[in-house]
């Protein structure tokens, strides 16, 4: 990090960045467990739409069978998103991300032993509630442990494990249930989270209380103006905020647009280009790698505005606005014949959400004082996962009736302009959120 990466401010400023750069920069190892937990959660969570055709003949899903697994899945995400987000700023980013973790990896692993539609059900809503907790205790690590001039750029980097997590698992799955079946498949995978949750308990503490953070390191993380708060907030405090519906409502029009890319992206390609267990890989893989690529360059450009002077709110939402126009072509993702360049459409439009999600991510921690993120995160991740319940019937019910993915696709391609006018009209400066009362 150089001066010139830090808002103009004179010589303190510098000579902070100047320290923090000799101190080390340990804030960056907790950015790498927390893209590494988000890889974790996507391979978690996308394993099913992998072994949708698989699953889908062993046991005679119907669509809608299948949107709603997916659907009791969100529910318990809605669920636990918001309990997560206010259990997070209770007791704090170490314990409630391995809670989190202890949740899901239980709930991925058994489903092993399932052997019912009733089992799936209750397997993916128990998932759901363990993965909520990824997004509200990742988003408390980045308020404790980046200054606001870096949260965007952390958030994008951590954010960007879900797309790592989306280009592992169609390589490593179908290998997996080719070779050994679809139950070690998940047995294998939830490997992964037990070595994770070991690491995570070994590394993290507060930045004030960890013996590898220098007082260098430490100023320079603490660097902007104290916050308002120092203790939890009551939701009815924080639900009458403009500001909390300017994240919220962006969130339940967004989201349900990345559910719906995970969760049905693989049964798009084989059904429009006749695609299978052994060649969808690919095509998925170049999905999520420009997926990644849009998540990290997302959280650069808005901080990179920010360091050529722009306001906080227009450096985001700059960054937001050219998203939103990259993902209107997939409208036409269904028209096009030619394989690849369907790929490139919505793999644009894949890269295109995660940039304005990465910026829309960071505003709880932007405007919000540290100990309400978790709350706030919760209260967007709820709606955004209510979003997703509805994405999902809707989506079960036009591919069983119509059998074509144009009306789904055309609703991924409007609704990113609609979130970004509804940010501007209820937070058009991004002012610092105003509580009264805490508790």
């Amino acid at each position: 990090m150089s001066a010139g990466d830090i808002p103009a401010g004179g010589a303190a400023e510098a000579t902070i960045a100047r320290a923090a750069a000799r101190a080390g920069h340990y804030r960056w190892l907790i950015c790498g467990m927390l893209f590494a937990a988000t890889a974790i959660n996507y391979v978690d969570r996308q394993i099913i739409g992998v072994l949708k055709p698989v699953l889908q003949t062993d046991f005679a899903w119907s669509e809608m069978d299948y949107a709603n697994i997916v659907f009791w899945f969100q529910t318990a995400y809605a669920l636990g998103y918001l309990g997560f987000g206010r259990l997070t700023d209770k007791i704090g980013a170490r314990l409630g991300y391995g809670l989190a973790m202890v949740i899901w990896t239980g709930a991925h692993m058994a489903h092993a032993a399932v052997r019912s539609l009733f089992g799936f059900n209750l397997v993916r809503f128990a998932l759901g509630l363990g993965e909520s907790g990824n997004f509200p205790a990742g988003l408390k690590a980045v308020a404790d442990w980046f200054p606001k001039s870096e949260r965007a750029l952390a958030t994008g980097i951590f954010n960007a494990g879900s797309n790592i997590g989306a280009i592992v698992t169609p390589l490593l799955v179908p290998a997996i249930t080719l070779a050994w079946g679809w139950r070690a498949a998940f047995l294998i995978t939830g490997l992964f989270s037990v070595v994770w949750l070991i690491v995570w308990l070994i590394v993290y503490r507060d930045p004030a209380k960890h013996r590898r953070v220098g007082a260098a390191e430490l100023a320079y993380i603490r660097q902007d103006p104290e916050e308002q708060a120092q203790a939890p907030i009551k939701w009815r405090r924080l639900l009458p905020l403009r500001a909390t519906w300017a994240f919220a409502i962006p969130k339940f029009l967004i989201d349900p647009i990345w559910w719906m890319l995970l969760f049905w992206l693989p049964d798009f390609f084989a059904k429009r280009h006749n695609l299978d267990l052994k060649s969808f890989g690919p095509p998925l893989v170049v999905v999520y790698v420009l997926s990644d690529v849009g998540s990290i360059a997302g959280g650069w450009l808005s901080s990179a505005l920010l360091a050529r002077g722009l306001p906080l709110h227009a450096a985001r939402k700059h960054a937001m606005l050219i998203c939103a126009l990259a993902v209107t072509p997939i409208i036409f993702a269904s028209y096009i014949d030619n394989l690849w360049l369907a790929v490139a459409v919505v793999g644009v439009a894949a890269a295109a959400h995660q940039g304005f999600s990465c910026n829309l991510l960071t505003m709880p921690s932007d405007i919000f004082p540290r100990v309400a993120v978790g709350s706030i995160v919760g209260i967007g991740g709820t709606a955004g996962a209510v979003g997703g319940m509805l994405m999902t019937k809707y989506a079960g019910w036009v591919l069983d009736s119509i059998g074509s993915y144009t009306p789904i696709f055309f609703v991924a391609g409007t609704v990113y302009l609609l979130a970004l006018a509804i940010l501007h009209l209820l937070s058009p400066r991004y002012a610092p959120a105003v509580i009264k009362e805490i508790a």
